[in-house]
C-alpha cells in the first residue's frame, strides 16, 4: 500500500499530520466510519453557504422548512415533506463522492490530534486514580496491571480493527480449504 502525503504536512496551527495511507485506505471500523460521516455532514452545509449562488436558494429553503417544522414533532415528515425534499435536493448538489473522500482525508489528517487527546485523557485518569488511592489509603495496583495500562497508552491507533484471536488465518488453513 503506497503512502500518499497530504498537500500540507503541517496545519496552520503548527500541528503535524500523519500521511494518508492511500486514496482509498483500508476499511475503517464502524465507529471510525461514523466519525468520518460526522466530518462529512459538517463539511457539506459549510460548502453550500460558501457558494454565493446557492446561498439565497439554500437560505430560503431552510427558512421555509424551519417555519413549517416550528412547534411540530411527530408530524414534521408528513406536514413539511415538500420543503424537506427541497432542502435535501439543495444539500445533494454538494454531497458528492469527492466530498466524502475529502471528509475521509480530513479525518485521517486529524489522527495525531486524536492520539494526543486520548493520551492526555488516559494520563489524567491514571493521575486521578493514584490520587484517590493515596487519599483513601488503598493498596497500590499490581505491577502487572500498571504495566498493562502503560503499554496500552503507548499503542497507536489501529485503523483496520483487530483480528479475532481464535480465527484461523488463510496461510494456516490446510491445502484446499481456503477455496470455495
Amino acid at each position: 500500500m503506497a503512502i500518499e502525503t497530504p498537500t500540507s504536512a503541517v496545519r496552520a496551527s503548527g500541528t503535524e499530520n500523519l500521511p494518508m495511507p492511500s486514496r482509498n485506505p483500508i476499511p475503517l471500523s464502524a465507529s471510525q466510519e461514523a466519525q468520518v460521516r460526522d466530518v462529512y455532514y459538517a463539511r457539506t452545509p459549510r460548502l453550500i453557504f460558501k457558494e454565493f449562488n446557492l446561498l439565497t436558494c439554500a437560505l430560503a429553503i431552510i427558512v421555509a422548512f424551519a417555519e413549517c417544522a416550528n412547534g411540530r414533532t411527530f408530524s414534521v415528515p408528513f406536514a413539511c415533506r415538500e420543503t424537506h425534499r427541497a432542502m435535501n435536493a439543495c444539500m445533494k448538489l454538494y454531497a458528492t463522492p469527492a466530498e466524502e473522500d475529502a471528509a475521509r482525508e480530513e479525518w485521517f489528517a486529524a489522527r495525531m490530534e486524536r492520539a494526543r487527546e486520548r493520551e492526555r485523557k488516559a494520563k489524567r485518569a491514571l493521575e486521578q486514580e493514584n490520587f484517590l488511592r493515596e487519599w483513601w489509603g488503598l493498596p497500590e495496583k499490581d505491577r502487572e496491571e500498571r504495566r498493562k495500562a502503560e503499554e496500552k497508552l503507548k499503542l497507536k491507533e489501529r485503523i483496520g480493527g483487530f483480528a479475532a484471536k481464535d480465527r484461523k488465518r488463510f496461510d494456516e488453513l490446510p491445502a484446499g480449504e481456503g477455496k470455495r
